[in-house]
């Protein structure tokens, strides 16, 4: 196996062979979030003319969970390895610094897409579905995957210990997907809300990714996809600059 390949590996092994507590625990959260969240208001609130409430929010919840899980994938593997010590054995081989983004983005993406498969696996007992556009379902769970691994690279770069990384969950991953969208449609907020939304690159992750179920979406899909795929960009950018200097991985 090369560098790369082997990198991959083992980023994929790690959470794989914890799947109970990276992969079972987040499917288990998001569906007691269904289960309350529909039986309260199921009969109170309809987003769209014809999708009920239900329907609306299965999309959200498969979104944020591949997203957050995306990020924890990425940004616990490089502050162990930091913290361990053992960040020296994937410095020293020769691996570019691509190969290096690549294969902890790839694995923080697959990681996300298992969880989000896995939210929507359970949550299609109580609520069926429609596929209006498969094609931006996949391209929105990719592009949202990817950007959140290369998020997770540049906390688990910054934070020296986990109480540091603590702060970018709690204070910048969690506000921003429980704020996107995932539990109304930004419509219903005043004004002054409904653009504040339109800040928040995660709304149009999610929003993307719903368009492709229902068709309807509260912002213009290919919008969202230039602001999703710009996002990715400037983040791909700006990690493997850090990457190339070596910011906080070597001494």
């Amino acid at each position: 196996m090369g560098g790369f390949s082997t990198l991959l590996y083992k980023e994929v092994l790690r959470f794989w062979k914890v799947g109970f507590q990276t992969m079972a625990t987040p499917i288990l959260t998001s569906l007691l979030y269904l289960l309350i969240f529909s039986h309260v208001l199921e009969k109170h609130v309809r987003v769209y003319d014809s999708i009920s409430y239900t329907a609306f929010l299965v999309p959200g919840l498969v979104m944020m969970s591949l997203l957050q899980n995306a990020f924890a994938n990425s940004s616990s593997s490089l502050i162990q390895s930091k913290i361990t010590g053992n960040i020296v054995f994937m410095l020293l081989p020769p691996i570019s610094y691509f190969q290096f983004f690549a294969a902890f983005v790839l694995a923080a993406a697959m990681r996300g897409i298992l969880v989000g498969a896995g939210v929507l696996l359970v949550t299609l007992w109580f609520v069926e579905l429609s596929w209006q556009a498969p094609l931006w379902i996949l391209v929105f769970a990719l592009l949202g995957g990817a950007i959140m691994g290369a998020f997770g690279i540049i906390a688990g770069i910054w934070a020296e210990k986990f109480d540091q990384m603590a702060v970018f969950q709690n204070f910048i991953v969690v506000p921003l997907t429980f704020l996107s969208g995932v539990f109304y449609s930004i419509h219903s907020l005043p004004l002054f809300w409904q653009r504040l939304s339109h800040y928040n690159p995660v709304f149009y992750m999610i929003d993307g990714f719903r368009y492709g179920f229902f068709g309807v979406s509260d912002a213009p899909p290919f919008i969202s996809l230039g602001v999703v795929g710009a996002c990715f960009a400037v983040l791909t950018a700006f990690t493997l600059w850090l990457l190339r200097i070596g910011y906080k991985l070597r001494a």
